[in-house]
């Protein structure tokens, strides 16, 4: 791949990106994560307007999914862009390459987040189901966790089969350019960048302003102050 090349894979991913990002503001339910949230903290913290629960919950709300989706529309389609292999034929496995001696299986993730017990187990067999499907091939098989910043890097143990690989040796390891996880960033432009931000600030707005009337209609009264009690009742009343 050219830097040319790059440089137009970024700049589309970004903006596949901030499409996203604008769709999950209009699929945000309102009610949906007031009923998860704690009306007794907003009322302790002296919240007293619907735009500050709502400024709150939408940035909670896109804060939570920011990571995943960044990782799903720009590093993922990159990293297989660039890797010369295949969409994996198993689920969890996100790119295949052959070489002469080994099926390298990579599953990609944004970064090096601590998985739990039960995500290393279904990782690994997720990784074990493909090695069985693969038995006939006679090539050593390497399954990675890479990603796609971070500098964690491991070896297989008795509790992970894979090993892990992160930022620069992730990124060396599918290009073979030592310096590619920094032209990652170099062709980020700023000015794509500051097109869509001022797009997406407006579909902001415009979401705010289409919750703070919802909030306000609903659990709000004539004079305009929260009515705390109708909104703890819906919270937490029985049904």
């Amino acid at each position: 791949m050219t830097n040319d090349e790059l440089r137009g894979l970024i700049a589309q991913s970004l903006g596949e990106f901030y499409h996203r990002r604008i769709k999950r503001l209009e699929k945000l339910k309102l009610k949906n994560v007031l009923a998860r949230k704690n009306p007794y903290l907003y009322k302790a913290l002296g919240t007293q307007s619907a735009t500050e629960i709502v400024e709150e919950i939408i940035k909670a709300y896109l804060s939570a999914s920011d990571e995943g989706l960044f990782g799903e529309v720009f590093f993922e389609p990159i990293a297989k862009a660039v890797s010369g292999g295949v969409v994996s034929p198993s689920e969890g496995v996100d790119i295949a390459i052959e070489t002469k001696d080994r099926y390298i299986a990579i599953a990609v993730k944004s970064g090096p987040h601590p998985y739990n017990a039960s995500q290393v187990k279904r990782q690994s067999d997720e990784f074990a189901s493909l090695r069985r499907r693969l038995m006939k091939l006679r090539k050593q098989f390497d399954p990675v966790l890479g990603h796609c910043y971070g500098k964690k890097q491991t070896l297989p143990t008795s509790r992970q089969i894979y090993r892990d690989v992160s930022g620069q040796k992730f990124w060396q390891e599918l290009t073979g350019d030592s310096e590619f996880y920094v032209k990652l960033i170099r062709y980020m432009e700023d000015q794509i960048i500051a097109q869509h931000r001022e797009q997406y600030k407006k579909d902001y707005q415009h979401a705010v302003n289409r919750y703070v009337r919802e909030f306000t209609n609903d659990f709000c009264k004539e004079d305009g102050s929260i009515d705390w009690e109708k909104l703890v009742r819906f919270n937490s009343g029985a049904d």
